[in-house]
């Protein structure tokens, strides 16, 4: 009985080691914000949502106070660089706005984001940040341009 408990255990570890690496590759972000990942039009549209649902607290330069972490800046890249998109988008959609929780979509969000981007200076691209967050799960935040 032993024997058999030990070799289906065997089996199954072994599984999960071949199906593994196939699971990381792909969760693995396959975008790099460097990459245009939002456009024009989207970014000025995220830049009135901003300015109406974010700027008291994270100012109208994007620069944080001592209550909301900066969305600019080495700060704001140290905090985000090698997380997704999605990460970021997440935390907005259960946090922000404080007094206005929920209250935001995902298109939105989304739009904000792309005014985000455009502010840390990454470059537009040919269409707009998707909100759906497995789409945005595959766009990496990376603080330097990969050469």
């Amino acid at each position: 009985m032993k024997i058999i408990a030990t070799a289906i255990a065997i089996i199954g570890m072994a599984a999960i080691g071949v199906t593994s690496p196939r699971v990381q590759q792909q969760d693995k972000p396959s975008h790099s914000v460097w990459e245009g990942v939002y456009t024009k039009e989207q970014a000025k549209r995220g830049e009135g949502l901003y300015a109406n649902n974010c700027s008291s607290c994270h100012g109208p330069d994007l620069s944080g106070n001592d209550e909301a972490a900066p969305l600019t800046g080495a700060a704001f890249l140290a905090n985000w660089d090698g997380l997704t998109v999605g990460d970021l988008s997440e935390r907005v959609r259960r946090s922000m706005p404080p007094n206005k929780l929920g209250q935001l979509s995902r298109q939105q969000i989304a739009d904000i984001l792309g005014y985000v981007l455009s502010f840390n200076n990454f470059p537009t691209g040919n269409a707009e940040l998707d909100p759906k967050p497995e789409v945005q799960k595959q766009v990496r935040i990376e603080a330097i341009k990969p050469k």
